[in-house]
């Protein structure tokens, strides 16, 4: 199974590839939600794990594109919410279309069984 993790920070890119890696899986990195979809092209993850806030293209965006274009694709959604806090987007991103969501800083045991249950659960 391959998942691809899209994060603007570098430190919690690494965090998430060494847990992603540890629970077995195929690990993908992108640092904003253009190089992201451009990766998705490429080699199709089975699970995205985007933050939200990010330059260039933003998760809420990324969500989106991801479900019109791979709608099998399962989502997780992070955010430390930038300015006006996590709640404004998380909620959003599940409309849109994301499985889980989770708010920064969260568990890293907590998301890697989440993972595991959106894979093996479809």
């Amino acid at each position: 199974m391959r998942v691809l993790v899209i994060d603007d920070d570098q430190q919690m890119r690494k965090l998430l590839r060494q847990v992603m890696e540890w629970a077995g899986y195929e690990v993908m990195e992108a640092e904003d939600g253009r190089a992201g979809m451009k990766m998705q092209q490429q080699i199709q993850a089975d699970l995205v794990i985007t933050d939200l806030i990010m330059p260039e293209q933003e998760g809420l965006e990324t969500i989106t594109a991801l479900k019109n274009l791979y709608p099998s694709v399962r989502i997780i959604a992070i955010s430390g919410g930038g300015r006006i806090g996590p709640e404004a987007y998380l909620p959003a991103a599940k409309e849109l279309g994301a499985d889980r969501v989770f708010s920064k800083p969260f568990d890293v045991k907590e998301l890697a069984q989440t993972v595991k249950e959106l894979l093996e659960n479809g």
